[in-house]
């Protein structure tokens, strides 16, 4: 029986991953008492006493709990930002490479990839580690979330009958292109530079898509539609989580709210021989958030990686 801790269970995506074991038993839970949940003996009693602890913390809380692990067996796996671009942590994405696998499969600090980054990512990745592109590409990259994104107080926000009219329309924001994924973007798709980034957060619970259009005569050669569809295929070929759909998948539109509750992600190639439009949809709580924590954690078991996931056709 595997012994897990949950530190920082009551947020958003806390919540979601202990609702997901619901129906599992090969999972001991540990649980904090609710008057102790801040108090540090308590959390450190309840990290060292577990096999895996999951943070699901603001990034200082998170780095402040790491300091508190003494049993050298403990599995971290840390949801937040703070981690996720630092030697000695294994980056969660097991489909970006064999690599990637195997360090999750070997490592005891595993960061959670974040949601926007999951979707960049997974096109960016594929096209510079394929060649098609350099690292050195002008990426522009936008994309639209539901509003579970932006956490307890977003969603408070969102869900209060006397919100403001703002919010019934989609919002662009991280105008100054500082947007705290940007970092984890460039870093794991190996970029030398930062993408222009434009996310919108948007007025539906979940879902994501994220984008990134191309020039084919600004890629290293000119390659036709079917080639670029050729190569994420190879690349995603051993995934059941991650699924490249046949081109002319989506006859007109995309819509970015189709894949609630869902932990898999697909990946769709439309435009012409001339510009390229590369999508990938998935569920920002689901592979964007504690789907993508769950399936580290099978991993790192030894388990089959899709237990206690939804996964689509």
């Amino acid at each position: 029986m595997t012994k897990v801790f949950i530190d920082g269970k009551d947020g958003t995506t806390g919540l979601k991953i202990y609702n997901r074991f619901e129906n599992r038993n090969d999972i001991e839970f540990l649980l904090i008492d609710p008057e102790k949940r801040k108090d540090l003996n308590e959390r450190a009693k309840l990290i060292n006493e577990s096999d895996i602890t999951f943070l699901c913390l603001p990034d200082a809380a998170s780095i402040e709990a790491v300091s508190l692990v003494e049993n050298n067996n403990v599995k971290i796996i840390d949801t937040s930002t703070a981690h996720r671009t630092l030697d000695g942590w294994a980056y969660g994405f097991a489909e970006l490479s064999h690599e990637h696998r195997r360090n999750i499969e070997t490592s005891n600090r595993i960061a959670v990839p974040g949601c926007y980054a999951s979707g960049f990512n997974s096109i960016a990745y594929p096209l510079i580690k394929s060649g098609f592109i350099n690292d050195d590409y002008d990426i522009v990259c936008y994309a639209l979330s539901g509003y579970t994104g932006a956490g307890k107080k977003g969603i408070a926000q969102y869900e209060d009958e006397n919100r403001c009219s703002d919010l019934d329309s989609p919002r662009l924001y991280a105008l100054t292109q500082e947007h705290k994924h940007l970092k984890e973007m460039k870093a794991v798709s190996g970029l030398a530079k930062a993408p222009i980034f434009s996310p919108i957060i948007c007025d539906y619970p979940q879902g994501m898509v994220v984008s990134i259009p191309l020039y084919t005569d600004k890629m290293n050669k000119k390659y036709t539609k079917e080639d670029i569809y050729e190569m994420f295929s190879e690349h995603y070929a051993d995934s059941d989580i991650v699924k490249v759909r046949p081109l002319g998948y989506t006859e007109s539109m995309i819509a970015s709210n189709t894949f609630e509750n869902r932990d898999d992600m697909e990946i769709e190639i439309n435009g012409n021989d001339d510009r390229i439009l590369i999508t990938s949809r998935f569920d920002n709580l689901g592979k964007g958030a504690s789907g993508a924590a769950i399936q580290c954690m099978n991993i790192a078991m030894g388990i089959d990686e899709k237990t206690g996931l939804n996964i689509g056709e």
